[in-house]
């Protein structure tokens, strides 16, 4: 075998050339500690430099470790690191979240396939099913699941004193009171009060249902930014569409989930194996609750002891937090400005709800 080929590598040049001069000034930079290898830590480090475009999941940083690691040492030395940027079922994968650094002194030449392909067989995709491959039970998901345990536990409490419509002495301390917002606690802790064993039933279920995926995913802190959210801006867009309504319940949390699954399905729909089935199933949900609402006001006329706009306030603001907040596997550039709008506008309405309930005193009297 010639010198500076391997079996099945592709041919190394003994004399140094321009372009290994160009791949050597590459692997130097990443090489952090100069030990002249790459090791797992930094080769992940160079796919999720902030000069490209978009992250790699730790299973394809995985599957490309070990192809290129020729003698499974567990580091890329040089010739295995040009080896790696050449190989052709590398080449494809590895160039796509390079290309920022390497297209400043190559053109691009058009898109590159997603598929890295090999003897006509495709061995990995980091597309379709990407989001599917991030569930994982550690941490564990226990964030929904110890706000469902402190619900129940002080719904027992109230029902003990024989109260078990929002009147029992927790839910006078944490239920939304119109009459009471200097308390500014309320506008968070209605979510613990609830009317009835069905109300709380509800939705214990669905934040659990909805809730504990999300946090598999995406972490516990993340969900509860969107849960909080929702509860949030339920209060708040109610204080000012209905300020004699008192208000108790999860819901604004709960469709705060909701529209956080939204939020995913859009800022990680390449990534999803079913997406379009996913988002039809939760916009046919949204669209029967929205639907049954309008209809039971506007044509049965019935007076109902359901807070609808801290539904719709707790969604909308489920998906702009869950664009802001939520992991986004494969940043693109129009969900970069998808981001900063999502943010900018909860925060608008967020202000303006909490400036109008200081200074608008009149609408409250």
């Amino acid at each position: 075998m010639p010198s500076g080929q391997r079996e099945g590598t592709v041919s190394i040049p003994l004399t140094p050339t321009r372009s290994d001069l160009y791949w050597r000034r590459i692997f130097n930079k990443y090489d952090k500690d100069n030990d002249g290898r790459i090791s797992y830590v930094e080769l992940k480090g160079i796919i999720e430099s902030r000069e490209y475009d978009h992250d790699l999941p730790d299973n394809v940083v995985d599957k490309i470790m070990s192809l290129a690691d020729r003698d499974n040492s567990g580091y890329l030395d040089f010739a295995e690191f040009v080896e790696m940027m050449h190989n052709p079922d590398l080449k494809a994968v590895f160039g796509h979240f390079v290309a920022r650094y390497i297209h400043s002194i190559i053109p691009h030449r058009g898109p590159v396939d997603t598929t890295v392909q090999s003897h006509s067989k495709s061995i990995f995709t980091y597309t379709d099913g990407t989001y599917e491959e991030e569930y994982s039970c550690w941490p564990p998901a226990i964030c929904m699941i110890l706000i469902s345990i402190i619900e129940i536990v002080l719904f027992c409490y109230d029902a003990s004193h024989g109260k078990t419509d929002a009147t029992g002495p927790i839910a006078q301390i944490f239920i939304y009171n119109p009459h009471k917002r200097q308390e500014a606690w309320r506008f968070l802790t209605y979510m613990l009060v609830h009317v009835g064993v069905v109300h709380l039933l509800v939705n214990l279920l669905v934040q659990l249902f909805l809730g504990v995926p999300l946090e598999m995913v995406h972490r516990w802190w993340r969900v509860m930014l969107v849960y909080l959210a929702g509860v949030a801006a339920g209060s708040l867009a109610t204080s000012l569409t209905d300020p004699k309504v008192y208000l108790a319940g999860a819901s604004g949390g709960v469709y705060a989930l909701v529209a956080a699954h939204i939020a995913t399905i859009i800022m990680n729909w390449a990534e999803m194996e079913f997406a379009i089935i996913q988002l039809l199933v939760f916009l046919l949900l949204a669209t029967v609750d929205i639907g049954t609402a309008v209809y039971d006001r506007y044509w049965r006329h019935l007076q109902q002891n359901i807070g609808y706009v801290a539904h719709l306030a707790g969604a909308v603001a489920g998906l702009l937090v869950g664009i802001g907040v939520l992991r986004n596997l494969e940043k693109r550039k129009w969900e970069k400005r998808l981001w900063w709008a999502a943010v900018v506008l909860y925060f608008s309405l967020m202000l303006i709800g909490v400036l109008a309930n200081i200074f608008w005193k009149t609408h409250f009297q």
